[in-house]
């Protein structure tokens, strides 16, 4: 078994980032989470998380109070469910970032 964990930046400002964890059994992996994270007011905050825990391919996306919507994805195959959640992360981020910033001024 061989465990990954690192982090990817998105902006030039290092105030946005991917957190990456991947577990894999004999070269397939077998758990994953990948998180976008936003630095505001000195904290950290979760926006959007792609993982596989609770036995299904599925995405949280949290709002500014901490709770969080969860939603299947309906993708089997773990590396394709990863590319998957990695490039939306990465297309994306700004977007999600958005939406949690007008949850935060309303």
């Amino acid at each position: 078994m061989g465990e990954k964990a690192y982090i990817i930046i998105l902006d030039k400002f290092g105030n946005d980032r991917l957190r990456l964890k991947i577990v894999t059994v004999k070269g397939k992996i077998s758990y994953f989470v990948i998180q976008f994270e936003t630095f505001i007011d000195n904290n950290w905050h979760s926006i959007v998380r792609y993982d596989n825990a609770h036995g299904f391919f599925h995405r949280d996306v949290m709002n500014h109070k901490g709770e969080k919507e969860k939603q299947a994805i309906n993708i089997i195959n773990l590396e394709d469910a990863f590319s998957y959640a990695q490039q939306d992360l990465k297309d994306r981020w700004d977007f999600y970032k958005e939406r949690y910033l007008k949850q935060l001024r309303k």
